[in-house]
């Protein structure tokens, strides 16, 4: 296979496409028949907070940015609901994935997808408005029912924050791997080197991991600055872990 062939790109199907049972159109629409991409991984996950902030941390700043990340979480459709709290996460492949599924996708903003784009799947989304609370719009979420990676930079980045290696058959991986040789544990936003009493294992000697995620972790044990958040590596390590879900 070329590089090209080899090409990936992260969908998650939204909270609100599952609430309009969209699930079965969104992927009827980025079948093979049409894209001739293939499944490279898929899962459903309860996001959590932390993963919801790191998917989104561009919009750390913005005043839509607790909106966005209630918004994932599902708690913006399913406020009573909290099983129904989900995403569905894909890892698609093949010759210009990125590229192909965001035209498939249409315009981030559903009224402009309406107008510039009618029949993409985010023209059926919808736009709502953020008040403050003297009752004044101060800004807007865009609930566009899928998400698809901008670029092939973007498309890493989320693919390594939403599935370990193990998640995606070997034969598909196309980011470099590692293996550990020593155990590293999560507790109060800290990394620990070894166990102490309610801290996670992230990582067993043995563990099969993404090489960049072991190189962040080696530095940020030596107290040294890291190209990415421990954050970051250890939110996909906690997807669907009922002591970071959204419950």
């Amino acid at each position: 296979m070329t590089q090209n062939e080899l090409e990936q790109t992260l969908v998650l199907i939204k909270p609100d496409a599952l609430k309009n049972s969209l699930t079965g159109y969104v992927l009827s629409q980025l079948a093979e028949f049409h894209t001739h991409l293939h499944f490279a991984a898929a899962k459903i996950v309860c996001v959590s907070q932390m993963l919801a902030e790191e998917h989104y941390a561009e919009h750390k700043d913005k005043l839509f940015f607790p909106a966005l990340i209630t918004y994932i979480m599902g708690y913006s459709h399913y406020p009573e609901d909290a099983w129904k709290r989900r995403v569905v996460a894909f890892v698609y492949q093949g010759p210009d994935a990125i590229k192909l599924i965001r035209a498939i996708a249409g315009p981030t903003n559903p009224h402009v997808a309406r107008e510039e784009q009618p029949g993409c799947i985010r023209a059926l989304g919808t736009v709502v408005p953020i008040k403050d609370d003297a009752g004044n719009v101060i800004s807007e979420r865009l609930d566009n029912l899928i998400h698809a990676s901008a670029n092939e930079s973007d498309a890493e980045r989320e693919i390594k924050l939403w599935f370990k290696p193990n998640d995606i058959p070997p034969m598909m991986h196309i980011y470099p791997t590692d293996v550990s040789e020593q155990p590293y544990y999560f507790k109060d936003n800290q990394l620990l080197m070894t166990h102490e009493p309610d801290s996670v294992c992230l990582i067993a000697p043995g563990d099969v991991v993404w090489q960049s995620d072991l190189e962040a972790l080696r530095v940020i044990s030596q107290g040294q600055a890291s190209p990415c958040t421990l954050k970051a590596v250890a939110a996909k390590y906690l997807i669907n872990d009922k002591r970071e879900c959204c419950y």
